[in-house]
């Protein structure tokens, strides 16, 4: 391979023979040193010698030639629905980078609003592109069919999970989330009025600016919950559905209709933040306080928890924490085919506290 295709100097590239010239050393010694190589008899000063003439001429490996040597490119794809273009979940993306960061690999990231044609378009592209892997992302936790193009390299799923058990995935700890929720009710002193914000209306799936896809928080949010409770002898009081979608209007809606009926929560358990929100805002305007007369505990800790007074008490989800092991195990390239599932911890704010009855 000659020399002239690697590094970069000024407007030209740096070879390996100026840099050998400038080591003292031959130009196949520089080839060895700087890929690596470890089972030559090459001293200590020769490595250091020529990794300092490396970085003096500012020398720097060509990424082609690199790939056809070593059969890797050093780039990973993270192909997502909407997490690159949300604020939301994009906190998958920091913790994949800092992984990656560590061993030296760039990323690809592309979105794809969840329109199939485009996701084939762009797998695609990033499979032609070499890419040594691809981590397949979910803005929110679903199940998903995996695509056929995604089984032509390595891939990990993330914040998504498949039917397929030869996959591996990484999701948060939805049904753990639950059961920590209503357990930090249950510990406050709450046993009975303790209401769930955030079902759907009978025939919806889900939010519609989302494709009515499934999410898998709610019922396995509802899973822990019930859990939990049935523990230590009780239930939830009921159930309230939402319009259309979970935010703040949602969760102000629908709140504001529970308390519109009669019914006098001791507690609410929001499936999200912005329902959360909403929910306190119906609470207040109802002359209810906030955690005096009800307690508001909500999922995500997402930084909506401090637009209201008293703060939100959630259960955030680990969006680095996700994006971090699911760029591990495909840097890995050997983790068993199997979800692993992320803790979910409590966020401490001030809209839990004993039920009214009980100070």
């Amino acid at each position: 391979m000659d020399g002239r295709s690697q590094g970069l100097r000024g407007d030209r590239r740096v070879t390996l023979t100026e840099v050998a010239k400038r080591a003292g050393v031959s130009r196949s010694t520089v080839s060895f040193v700087l890929n690596g190589r470890t089972d030559l008899r090459l001293s200590a000063d020769t490595f250091t010698r020529v990794r300092r003439a490396a970085d003096e001429l500012g020398y720097s490996p060509n990424a082609t030639a690199k790939t056809l040597r070593t059969g890797r490119s050093g780039t990973v794809a993270l192909v997502s629905d909407f997490i690159g273009t949300t604020s939301f979940a994009n906190a998958m993306v920091r913790g994949v980078l800092e992984s990656l960061h560590d061993a030296d690999t760039l990323l690809y990231t592309v979105d794809t609003q969840g329109e199939p044609s485009l996701e084939s378009k762009l797998l695609r592209s990033l499979i032609n592109r070499d890419v040594d892997g691809i981590i397949y992302g979910s803005m929110f936790t679903r199940t998903i069919a995996v695509p056929e193009l995604l089984r032509n390299v390595p891939f990990v799923l993330l914040n998504c999970v498949s039917d397929d058990p030869d996959t591996a995935a990484v999701i948060p700890d939805e049904v753990g989330a639950g059961a920590t929720a209503a357990s930090a009710l249950l510990a406050a002193g709450h046993r009975d009025r303790i209401w769930f914000v955030g079902i759907f209306p009978p025939g919806t799936t889900g939010g519609a600016a989302w494709h009515s896809w499934s999410p898998l928080a709610l019922p396995e949010r509802l899973q822990g919950i019930d859990g939990a409770l049935a523990a230590a002898g009780t239930e939830l009081a009921g159930s309230v559905a939402i319009a259309d979608d979970w935010d703040v209007a949602n969760g102000y809606s629908s709140v504001a209709k529970l308390v519109a009926s009669g019914a006098t929560p001791s507690a609410l358990i929001c499936i999200n933040d912005a329902v959360g929100v909403g929910a306190c805002l119906a609470l207040q305007e109802a002359g209810m306080r906030v955690p005096d007369d009800v307690s508001v505990m909500a999922f995500d800790g997402s930084p909506l928890t401090t637009a209201v007074r008293p703060t939100l008490t959630s259960v955030a989800l680990p969006h680095e924490q996700l994006g971090r092991l699911a760029a591990q195990l495909l840097l890995d390239g050997t983790a068993a085919p199997r979800v692993h599932r992320v803790p979910m911890t409590l966020s401490p704010g001030h809209s839990i506290s004993a039920p009214s009855s009980a100070r």
